[in-house]
């Protein structure tokens, strides 16, 4: 929020009787989360921090201002009337605009840091939209999404202050709020086009839809209890090392040679294998069981969307496994003691508790002094990257990706649907190198143009 051309109006809000109807707006955007998780404002604060909840309490105020009370008073107008001579016609011309504006979410692209970005309405449609835009800027990557108004100001377009990230996840709970919400304001009738009026009176669902998702995210601190972390077959989280001494006169190459036979076994070099879920075969069931529902479930996955469930690497004379429960690491056990039999000798393991695998992690040595150490410039960083990606995704394109629908990215590329899912593909593609990148500047500076272009998609790039 613009704070600086909105203090008059906050200060205003305080000397006249504004208050309840503005306290009505914010319980719409925020009650039921607080009353869900039995907390009070100040509480929220303390959960996601004092400057996140003003932003909450920002995207209310912004939907306070574009409402009607009674006999059709609307604060801004009010406010304008009796003040405006106090604000010029700037700050009165930004009131009026900001008081038409609406809520959406939007994707961005094209972000120029310190100064720019490119935003395209996911909800009422229509080309992106070039906007002025500083501190955002700095935070946000290509194809990110967020929830925000965008107001002229000036001759430009710029973010009024209740911008809220939206994550892959968020995003699917918001469709499944508007569908809900428009369900029971329509009954049986036809579902209406997403227009202005419509997002305007859905206004709260975008705040709410947000904060119900980060209040599920966060690690749960209440009542003085641990956050509980769960794998995609909903088994605790727990680390496991498992390191196989190699039998007498057994070579690398001879366990990297049956290794490379085992079905669901992604090479990544001749010493490095993903396990993957088979994709084929019925996928685990979640099950949550006792205090599951409480905690996070924690999915690694590899670009074409396969589920990682662990890594094998050979280190010397030694085969190191390495899986995050103690159902994975029995069944890794099971599968390799059927093909490598007596190549290996009796594992052991080592178990670490998530706290523990968080702080052995933090103490490892961080990425600008790897590459210091390894005497590679930023240049040379960036470089050596770029080749790795370029081999994996130039391989990728004829290789069935279970987020296309078990076809290959060409394949994909022939038919409308199959395009539209291509799209979105990519641009997750992009999106994940673009955060994984900021401890890794080689992986974000890598260019994905060339996908585009390669699989005749390049006009759908907005």
């Amino acid at each position: 929020m613009a704070s600086h051309e909105l203090t008059g109006l906050i200060r205003y809000l305080d000397q006249e009787d504004w208050q309840d109807c503005f306290a009505e707006v914010l319980d719409d955007h925020i009650g039921p989360a607080l009353e869900a998780g039995d907390i009070a404002f100040e509480d929220l604060a303390e959960m996601i921090g004092p400057d996140v909840a003003m932003t909450l309490w920002g995207c209310a105020f912004e939907d306070f201002l574009g409402q009607d009370w009674d006999n059709g008073r609307n604060f801004i107008d009010v406010y304008l009337k009796r003040r405006g001579w106090k604000e010029g016609p700037r700050n009165s011309a930004y009131m009026r605009a900001l008081k038409t504006s609406v809520m959406s979410l939007y994707e961005v692209s094209d972000i120029v840091t310190g100064k720019s970005l490119m935003a395209r309405d996911l909800l009422q449609g229509g080309d992106p939209v070039l906007v002025q835009e500083g501190t955002a800027t700095r935070t946000l990557k290509p194809w990110d999404r967020i929830a925000a108004r965008l107001v002229p100001s000036d001759g430009k377009m710029i973010l009024a202050g209740g911008l809220l990230p939206y994550s892959s996840a968020a995003c699917e709970d918001l469709s499944a709020s508007f569908y809900e919400a428009l369900r029971k304001r329509r009954g049986k009738a036809p579902f209406p086009k997403l227009d202005t009026e419509t997002l305007r009176e859905l206004a709260p669902v975008f705040t709410l839809t947000w904060l119900f998702r980060t209040m599920e995210d966060m690690p749960r601190q209440m009542e003085g209890a641990s956050q509980l972390l769960f794998n995609s077959d909903g088994d605790e989280f727990l680390s496991h090392e498992i390191r196989y001494p190699l039998a007498k006169g057994v070579t690398q190459k001879t366990i990297a040679a049956v290794l490379d036979a085992v079905p669901g076994l992604r090479p990544e070099s001749r010493s490095f294998w993903n396990w993957l879920e088979n994709h084929q075969g019925p996928k685990k069931a979640f099950r949550p069981q006792g205090r599951v529902k409480e905690g996070l479930s924690l999915t690694s996955e590899m670009d074409d969307g396969a589920t990682v469930l662990g890594t094998l690497e050979l280190k010397g004379r030694q085969l190191l496994v390495g899986v995050n429960s103690r159902e994975r690491a029995m069944r890794a056990q099971a599968m390799l003691a059927e093909v490598l039999g007596g190549l290996v000798g009796t594992p052991l393991t080592q178990i670490m508790t998530p706290g523990q695998t968080l702080a052995e992690r933090d103490s490892r040595t961080d990425p600008e002094s790897d590459r210091e150490a390894l005497g590679l410039s930023p240049e040379d960083e960036a470089r050596l990257v770029g080749e790795v990606m370029e081999r994996h995704y130039r391989q990728v394109l004829d290789e069935a990706v279970p987020a296309l629908g078990d076809v290959t990215p060409r394949q994909a590329a022939r038919t409308a649907a199959g395009r539209e899912n291509l799209v979105a593909w990519l641009k997750s593609l992009e999106n994940n190198a673009a955060r994984v990148g900021d401890g890794q500047r080689g992986m974000a500076a890598y260019d994905f143009t060339w996908m585009w272009h390669e699989l005749g998609v390049a006009k759908l790039r907005k």
